[in-house]
């Protein structure tokens, strides 16, 4: 469907670029590349991203990032601006979308543990979240989901998906080679210095949330390193959520080993900081789809993860696997400290495993949803009983 006209509504995109931003921003130019005449609204902070991406880039304006003032222009200013542009179909890629569009909407549901397990998530968060999901299932003409999980798992907790399963498309996130690749020596020693550590480290990335199970992590780190002589640093990287059990679990490190919580690393640094890691360990309780996994399997990293929801569909047999208890972690984690073969070859697998996600591939299923979406809206027209009022 190389000639549609789509409306990718960016305006929920946190200025941090991650997580949904990434995959707007990878988005973005995959559609244009396969041939789609795109247009999106963003705010002022995700101009910069998307201005080479070969979209028509429109600003809305900066008082959006408050979600209650971006909500009511969802519901209103965008359908103005819809109506200003004329696309095709609607694409509002995190969860909600103007209940009175007036054309095809496509919606993208990234996660569905709000439902299975709300415990991991800010109580006002997961339920808000629920909220959009069964809005969505209701009201769109397609929606879209990042693994098999998400879509199972959508399934699973609005029953009145199941009469509209064939509205979902699993469409798996690409990774960005140009910034996630194997590096040389100098680029792991640069970024592993710059991170505060002297070694090569275990590195977790990812948002310090309950759900990363980063706690379990920092005690099954401990007991890795219980024997070493020359213990790696552990290194969490990535912005504070609201897990308060972490600095608890710090206070329980023993003074001989080092964690170093750095927070936002630099996107031009994480290629070094993930293909200089002995380890990335990953022990999420689970994923919409774990793009930090893909990340680091794109970097020739030797990746720890975990079985739950969507992280196998990602790593394949290209990672190591653990529980997500902490003796699971640390017994998982030691024998891949001992063994370097086996942490090169998990290297190898997983750059080969990595090039087969693609944000080209992506977009190619986000189209097939687009023109579902479209063909849904024209049946539906002409189904609708003809007026018999003559026309004006």
């Amino acid at each position: 469907m190389p000639d549609v006209r789509v409306l990718v509504d960016a305006t929920a995109v946190p200025d941090d670029r991650g997580g949904v931003g990434r995959y707007v921003d990878e988005l973005v130019p995959a559609l244009v590349r396969a041939g789609a005449d795109v247009v999106v609204a963003c705010r002022p902070s995700g101009v910069g991203a998307l201005a080479s991406s070969g979209a028509d880039v429109h600003e809305v304006p900066d008082a959006l990032d408050r979600r209650p003032v971006r909500l009511a222009w969802e519901q209103t200013g965008l359908p103005a601006l819809a109506r200003r542009v004329r696309p095709d179909v609607l694409h509002s890629p995190h969860y909600t979308l103007p209940v009175a569009a007036g054309l095809p909407v496509v919606v993208t549901l990234h996660d569905a543990t709000f439902f299975s397990d709300p415990q991991w998530h800010l109580p006002v968060k997961a339920r808000f979240f629920r909220t959009a999901i069964r809005v969505a299932v209701a009201r769109a003409d397609a929606l879209v989901v990042p693994s098999a999980a998400t879509r199972d798992a959508v399934l699973a907790a609005v029953p009145s998906a199941a009469h509209h399963d064939d509205r979902f498309h699993v469409a798996w996130h690409g990774v960005d080679r140009t910034v996630f690749r194997p590096v040389d020596e100098a680029d792991r020693r640069r970024a592993t210095a710059a991170v505060g550590a002297d070694r090569p480290p275990v590195v977790f990335l990812g948002t310090l949330e309950p759900r990363k199970n980063v706690v379990a992590l920092v005690d099954g780190w401990v007991r890795a390193c219980a024997d070493l002589a020359d213990p790696p640093p552990l290194v969490l990287a990535g912005a504070r959520g609201w897990d308060q059990n972490i600095d608890d679990a710090l206070a329980r490190v023993p003074d001989r080993l080092r964690v170093l919580v750095p927070g936002y690393v630099p996107l031009e640094d994480l290629a070094g900081l993930l293909g200089g890691a002995l380890v990335v360990a990953y022990p999420s309780l689970g994923e919409g789809f774990g793009l930090p996994v893909l990340e680091a399997m794109a970097c020739g990293a030797a990746v720890l993860t975990t079985r739950r929801l969507s992280l196998p569909e990602v790593g394949g047999d290209a990672v190591a696997y653990t529980g997500t208890d902490a003796v699971a972690i640390g017994d998982a984690l030691a024998g891949l400290l001992a063994d370097p073969q086996r942490r090169a070859d998990l290297g190898r697998r997983a750059l080969e495993r990595a090039a087969g996600f693609t944000w080209d591939a992506s977009a190619a299923v986000h189209l097939t949803a687009f023109e579902q979406a479209i063909g849904a809206r024209r049946r539906r027209r002409g189904s609708q009983p003809r007026s018999s009022s003559p026309s004006r």
